[in-house]
């Protein structure tokens, strides 16, 4: 670098040409070294570290200054010059392992600001101190090893790291083991790189089952590890001594025991232990049972507990105690992992046991079931089929068994109650509806006389029926038609037959000879073995119903035949060779006399009809014209009609009159329909006038009224034959006069009622009770 400057360190660090002004450069070029600075310092500050000068100061002034980062980018003022002097300073201590170097540049300019010297490289070196201990990346570390692993197994790696310079002794971490806990079997089992931290074991005897877990303190110090300069830390290693398959399953005992009805599956007989001292719930610890001898059938399995590890002696193939009354297994017990190399199995590995078979009183079986038998259909009653026997497998129990039929549909069968002979108790007929496929099928039972309790057992009995020609052919079909004129049509004919082959067809189908009319009159044409034709023999026959017998045979041996009747209606037919409905009616049997006789009275019944209905429409009409006023449902004889509201009561004396007298119009009457009337209003037709009285009348005139009213009502043609009771509406309460069931024929009243007497016999009862009458 081409420069005009020069640098001044500390005096105690100058070297030669130092005189009062400082060290100045001869040169013109000058690579500057770079500058140490000691982290950590205490100062005092600021310190000075280098000073700058040009060789231009004498001739002119000079402003120097810094820049870079720790100078004027961040982090700010870490350094600084005196700009008139040149010196530079450090204001406060320095920290490796936050920042480690600095470059920053040193510029030298006029009063004017002009560039005097160029910009020269200042490198600031910060030097590492031993300040920061080492640190481990976790302060707990899990490792796990194999029990019975050779020395020098690797276990795990531990790691700390440390600040400070790793090229210097500052940096340098190197790595011991303080403890180990336990100290068993030995108390150095581990050892571990001193540089890479690799712990490893170091002697044999690692066993699960004695310790299962080591807790060792891993120290790392730096300075190379010198205690006594170093610093140091420390972290927790924890070694897991993992499972191996080292012990074999053993029994507790060398043999066991059990007991199991006879017939029972899916029966639990001994639990076996084992001691297993590996892990529990491993594979190594988890126990397989195989029985190795004693049971060539199968009958049992060894299923193991998965919560206890035991074996559950079960029977999986039902035993028998007439058979076999007691077992003798040997049982091998193993792990799902294989052992371990090297380790043997113990002879304490296999175990023996017994199990008991306890008698059970079993069920009769019957040795062939279903059992079939074949006969010929239709032997008769009390006939012996065969016996149906039974077995009773408990051979060692003196029982007795009996037979009874469970099911017999059609009630054909009888079975010996102590030997189980089956006899027939009707005729077995193959064509029964009880019968499928030829086969007759029964249920019969055998029960024992055992204790706790009986036993009982089905058997079936399947009886194939072969069929004997029993059943005659029955023509088909039984009725027919045909014209009256022959080559026009043909009836097939054909049978039917309950038998089976070879006791049904070929058919014969022939005309008997009596009467003789009927092969005079028809013909049969045989077609095959099952099939054939009957025709009109004549050239014409009379339409009607004629009943035609045939005599069907089949091929049975003997042969069965059966004379059948079919009934042919003989028609006239159309060119299609249909039957005409003339036809049809005459081939009913009816001739024309009769149809012409039936057509008469029908046209008679229908005209019977027709007047009966005028006659009822004439009379409705008739009845309709001379209806009574009252119709049977408006009967008011012993009834109490309802009539409007009469008025106030009995203070009210001004009486309208008016209400009682012959309406001034009509028309509420004449428009009414025919039908239901009531007896208050007046009948259609001249009625005798009744009298007219003033609108608004004297009280005192009532009497009068009333006597008027009356002879016109007893002269009155149009009246009701009968008294009549008019109700009128409520009146309403608040009546001074009292209730009139008060009244009596005793009252003592001055009243005179003797006048009813003159009123007519319609008045009598009134006038006995209340005219003054003598008393019986």
């Amino acid at each position: 670098m081409a420069v005009h400057t020069a640098v001044e360190t500390n005096p105690e660090k100058a070297g030669a040409h130092q005189s009062a002004n400082g060290l100045r450069r001869q040169k013109r070029d000058w690579v500057i070294p770079p500058i140490n600075v000691p982290e950590n310092s205490r100062g005092p500050f600021p310190q000075q570290l280098v000073r700058i000068r040009s060789d231009k100061d004498k001739e002119i002034h000079i402003r120097y200054s810094i820049t870079g980062v720790g100078a004027d980018q961040p982090p700010m003022e870490v350094f600084n010059i005196d700009p008139v002097s040149g010196r530079m300073y450090v204001t406060r201590p320095m920290d490796r392992e936050e920042r480690a170097s600095y470059h920053l540049r040193a510029h030298a300019v006029d009063m004017n600001g002009n560039k005097v010297e160029n910009p020269i490289d200042l490198y600031i070196y910060v030097i590492d101190m031993n300040d920061n201990r080492p640190e481990f990346i976790n302060q707990v570390y899990n490792g796990s090893v194999d029990e019975g692993s050779k020395p020098g197994t690797y276990v795990m790696t531990v790691t700390a790291n440390d600040a400070d310079d790793g090229t210097t002794a500052n940096g340098m971490v190197r790595y011991r083991i303080v403890t180990q806990t336990p100290q068993s079997p030995s108390q150095n089992m581990f050892t571990i790189n001193s540089e890479t931290g690799d712990i490893v074991t170091v002697a044999a005897g690692l066993d699960r089952e004695k310790v299962q877990q080591y807790i060792v303190i891993v120290q790392a110090t730096d300075m190379e590890g010198n205690l006594n300069y170093g610093l140091s830390n420390t972290a927790t290693a924890i070694i897991t001594v993992t499972d191996v398959n080292d012990n074999p399953p053993e029994f507790t005992t060398s043999t066991y025991s059990g007991e199991v009805p006879e017939n029972r599956v899916e029966v639990v007989v001994a639990n076996l232990t084992v001691m297993d001292r590996d892990q529990p719930h491993s594979p190594n610890w988890n126990a397989i049972y195989r029985i190795i001898s004693g049971d060539p059938s199968g009958h049992f399995t060894v299923r193991t507990d998965p919560v206890t590890n035991e074996g559950m002696v079960t029977v999986v193939k039902a035993v028998d105690y007439e058979m076999n009354r007691a077992f003798m297994l040997t049982v091998m017990v193993s792990n799902q992992a294989p052992l371990a190399s090297g380790i043997q199995m113990s002879f304490q590995s296999t175990a023996g046991v017994t199990i008991s078979v306890t008698d059970v009183n079993e069920a009769p079986y019957f040795p062939t079931n279903h059992k079939l038998i074949r006969l010929e259909e239709g032997v008769p009653t009390g006939t012996v089929l065969t016996t149906f026997s039974a077995v009773d497998p408990d051979r060692f129990m003196q029982q007795a068994v009996r037979y009874s039929k469970l099911s017999d549909p059609a009630n054909w069968l009888n079975i010996n109650a102590t030997n189980g002979q089956i006899t027939t108790a009707a005729v077995l007929d193959r064509e029964s509806d009880y019968i499928k496929n030829n086969v007759y099928e029964a249920t019969f039972l055998a029960a024992d006389n055992g204790e706790n309790p009986p036993a009982s057992g089905t058997g079936t009995l399947q009886i194939y029926l072969i069929d004997i020609n029993d059943n005659a052919p029955e023509l088909l079909p039984k009725e027919a038609q045909i014209c009256e004129k022959p080559n026009l049509n043909v009836i097939n004919i054909t049978a039917a037959d309950a038998d089976i082959d070879p006791n049904v067809g070929p058919f014969v189908f022939e005309l008997p000879s009596v009467p003789s009319a009927v092969r005079k009159n028809w013909t049969i044409t045989r077609l095959n073995g099952d099939y054939a034709q009957l025709s009109l023999r004549i050239m014409y026959l009379e339409a009607g119903v004629y009943d035609v017998p045939i005599i069907v045979t089949d091929s049975g041996n003997p042969p069965l035949y059966n004379t059948s009747v079919i009934k042919v209606k003989v028609c006239p037919c159309d060119e299609n060779g249909d039957c005409t409905t003339i036809g049809a009616v005459a081939a009913a049997g009816l001739g024309t006399g009769a149809i012409i006789a039936i057509l008469i009275c029908i046209i008679i019944l229908l005209t019977m009809v027709l007047l009966f209905v005028v006659w009822m429409k004439r009379r409705e009409k008739e009845r309709h014209t001379k209806q009574l006023l009252i119709d049977p449902e408006d009967d008011v004889r012993d009834n109490i009609l309802k009539y409007d509201e009469e008025g106030g009561g009995e203070e009210d004396q001004d009486y309208d009159l008016s209400q009682l007298q012959q309406p001034e119009t009509m028309d509420h009457v004449l428009n009414k329909t025919p039908g239901v009337r009531r007896v208050d209003e007046r009948p259609i037709g001249a009625e005798p006038q009744y009298p007219i009285r003033p609108v608004i009348p004297h009280p005192g005139d009532i009497g009068d009224f009333i006597n008027e009213g009356l002879r016109a009502a007893d002269n009155d043609p149009t009246a009701p034959p009968y008294d009549s009771l008019l109700v009128f509406d409520y009146e309403g309460s608040g009546s001074t006069a009292g209730s009139v069931s008060s009244l009596n024929s005793s009252s003592s009243g001055d009243q005179d009622y003797d006048y009813l007497n003159d009123w007519g016999p319609r008045f009598k009862k009134l006038a006995d009770m209340y005219g003054g009458g003598e008393e019986d």
